[in-house]
């Protein structure tokens, strides 16, 4: 049975995407199972307006050339990535129906559940991270 990691997004900034995606991703990559939940500002992440308009804070230049220079994925690149991983993102309803969003407003393979769909996971996970 393979070790299961359950990983809440309530923040929508550039750091947290990264940190979300790279744990996702690397946590996928050494044949973990993996679920995120996206709520709050979380959901900012795997919107598709909200996704392309993640940007470095004012200030920060110095990280943003870091992140190319180290041939970092984009947000985009590591959602997707970690998607292909068979990485499960789960929506919140309840946060999407408070802040009028749709499915179709989402990225494409994203689950719509309540914290009851995010906890069934959860109740067995290894490893809880929240972001």
């Amino acid at each position: 049975m393979s070790k299961k990691v359950a990983i809440i997004a309530s923040n929508g900034d550039i750091f947290n995407a990264y940190k979300v995606f790279n744990i996702a991703n690397a946590a996928a990559a050494t044949d973990m199972e993996v679920a995120v939940f996206f709520t709050f500002e979380g959901l900012n992440l795997i919107h598709t307006q909200g996704v392309t308009n993640i940007v470095m804070p004012q200030g920060m230049e110095q990280l943003e050339e870091g992140f190319k220079k180290a041939n970092v994925p984009s947000v985009e690149e590591l959602a997707s990535m970690a998607q292909e991983m068979d990485v499960k993102f789960i929506a919140c309803q309840m946060t999407m129906d408070v802040m009028g969003i749709e499915k179709e407003h989402l990225m494409d393979g994203i689950e719509v559940g309540g914290a009851v769909t995010f906890l069934e996971f959860a109740k067995n996970a290894d490893i809880t991270l929240s972001f």
